[in-house]
This record gives C-alpha cells, structure tokens and sequence, in this order.
C-alpha cells in the first residue's frame, strides 16, 4: 500500500511540475530567448565543490547538505546530520558564500535550513555630473536567501522535499523582497545502480525595486516660464520573474569493485531565463577517501561561456563517526573569469 502511495505522488508531482513548465517549454520551441530577463540571478550560482566538478549534473546524486540547492529531496537520503560551507571569489569581483545544515529526525524526515549571501567590495556613487565619484558618496550591493528544508523518505527508495525561502536583493538605498519554494523528488530505481531526481527550483513571487533612490525632482513642461521646474516624483521599477527552473537528472553507477567506484551523472534543465540544455559530470571514488571529478556543462547551448568543469575531493574521519570532506572544483567561463570553488561539509 504504502508503494503504491508513494508511486502515485510521484506521478502527480511530476504532472505538477511539468505543467508549471509547459509555458516556458513553449518559448524554447519558437526559438526566444529571455536571457536578462529574471531578478535574483544569484539563486543560478551552483553550490559545493562536489557539484561544480561534475558540470552541475547533481540532481540525481545529490546527498550531502548542499542538497537543499540542487535537490531538496536527497537530504532524506543522508545518512547522517550535516553541515556545509561554501566559499567562491565570484566573476567582476564579488564574494559568494553558502551556508547549510541538514539534521536527521528519523521516521520524521530531515529538516535543513541555508543561507545565500552574494557580496561585492563598496563602490563610489557617479553620476552623469560627476563621472569619477569626485563627491565622495559610497554605496553598497548584495543579494541574501534564507531557506528552512524539509524532506521525508516516504519509502526507501522514494523522497520528496520541500524547501521555501525568502530572498532580498538591496542597492544603495533600493531593495526587493521575494518569497519562493523549491520541490524535489528522489527514486532509487528497480535497475541496478540507477537514480532518478527531479527539482523544481524558486518558483515563486515577482520582485520588484522600490526605495529612496526612486525619489526624483522632475519638470513636467521643461522650457516654460513660470512652471514648477522640481516637483517631487516617485519612478515606478519594474517587476521581474525568478529564474525558475526544472531538472531531470540522472545517475548510474558503472562500477563498484572492491574500494572503488565510477558513477556518472546527467542533467537536463529547463529554466525560464535561457534555452534547455544539459549538463554531464563523473565520479571515481577510490577508497571513500579520495574523489575525482570532471564535467561540462551547457551542453546545447549555442551561445554560453560556460564548458569544462573538473576537480576532487577528500574524506577524513576527525572523531568517532565524525567526517570531514573538502571538495575543490574549477570552472573554465570563456572570456569571464575562470571560478575555482571550495567547500567544506562535516557529517556528524
């Protein structure tokens, strides 16, 4: 009874997410693009060093912390209580940290919470009167998430996962605040060695820009004599999508002999902001301490800076049941800066 439950929820989240979807499946068959055209772009930003690695092909492997990112399911599947650390110096000279923990309840599920903070040095105000920033103003930009995960083995190869959050983007005296909710899925097939995930990711409210810097003194009939020439206005932004996506991802494990073993890993995604394209990675584990990895992604896509992706991994046990892993991955961006990511997770 309790298969066949798990069977039907699997149909229906997945009818779920491909109707929310199907819109944006529609403008990839005629050819748009809508590249620039979402808010929070930080929420694309991949996590761990693990990931990265592989090309970003982790929905179906997901299993440590960072699966609240890439697919909130797989924190059912973790053996243990977590946490994780990100740490990346981004393209144009930003910071980018992630944070996040995962804690075991037993046949209550999981429960994890992230934070996502994109940062950048403080800059000087210019304006079209004074270009060099002569006046000596500064201002501020970054963009933060808070997430609180949830995620329950309803059998032992079937989870589903929760995962709302709330985001702010700020600059200067502007800010935006929005709410979304990721949802995943994660099957351990009947086929040896084969996994499945699915991840729907922040869908959710528009955010739009509103603050003092909205604030303008504007002349309604400029040229006229007599006219108020500075009356106080208010600019109007405009409101912008989230960068939702939806992947398919897939796992096969085509060795494990002995102390070592080679998995692959696919993803196909279809995000609301670009074409669908694919990303590929694999794994060889030697040990269960020493990992390496290679990948690529954007496969597809005619027009990206994104390809070859590669890096490792290593496993120390510090004390009792307590793991250590620090994971490396490089990331080749073309004309933008190259990325090298490092993140640290213990088990526990």
């Amino acid at each position: 009874m309790k298969d066949r439950l798990s069977k039907h929820l699997c149909i229906w989240l997945i009818l779920l997410v491909s109707g929310l979807s199907h819109a944006q499946v529609q403008n990839f068959a005629e050819n748009i693009s809508k590249r620039g055209t979402t808010a929070a772009s930080f929420l694309e930003i991949g996590v761990g060093g693990r990931a990265l690695a592989l090309g970003g092909a982790f929905t179906a492997m997901a299993d440590d912390p960072s699966a609240i990112y890439w697919n909130v399911a797989g924190i059912a599947k973790m053996q243990k209580s977590g946490l994780f650390f990100n740490h990346s110096e981004w393209i144009a000279e930003t910071s980018f940290d992630y944070v996040s923990g995962v804690f075991q309840m037993g046949r209550y599920g999981a429960l994890g919470v992230s934070l996502t903070a994109l940062s950048m040095p403080e800059m000087a105000v210019t304006t079209v009167d004074d270009p060099e920033g002569e006046l000596g103003q500064r201002f501020n930009a970054g963009d933060f998430s808070f997430s609180v995960a949830y995620a329950l083995r309803l059998t032992d190869n079937f989870a589903i996962g929760f995962n709302p959050k709330v985001i702010h983007q700020y600059i200067w005296q502007m800010s935006a605040t929005g709410f979304a909710i990721d949802l995943g899925v994660h099957y351990d097939t009947p086929f040896p060695g084969v996994k499945l995930g699915f991840a729907l990711t922040n869908f959710g409210s528009k955010m739009q820009m509103n603050g003092e810097n909205a604030r303008v003194l504007f002349d309604f009939e400029p040229g006229s004599s007599g006219n108020n020439e500075r009356v106080p206005a208010l600019l109007e932004t405009s409101s912008w999508a989230l960068p939702l996506n939806f992947k398919i991802g897939l796992m096969y494990q085509l060795l494990n002999v002995q102390r070592n073993s080679v998995s692959l890993a696919l993803d196909a995604q279809y995000p609301n902001n670009d074409f669908e394209s694919m990303n590929v990675g694999v794994e060889y584990n030697f040990g269960n301490r020493l990992s390496l990895r290679g990948g690529y992604r954007g496969i597809l896509l005619d027009d990206t800076e994104e390809s070859f992706t590669f890096g490792a991994g290593l496993n120390f046990p510090v004390v009792g049941n307590v793991m250590l892993h620090f994971d490396f991955a490089y990331a080749d961006f073309g004309l933008l800066e190259n990325v090298q990511k490092y993140s640290l997770g213990i088990d526990f």
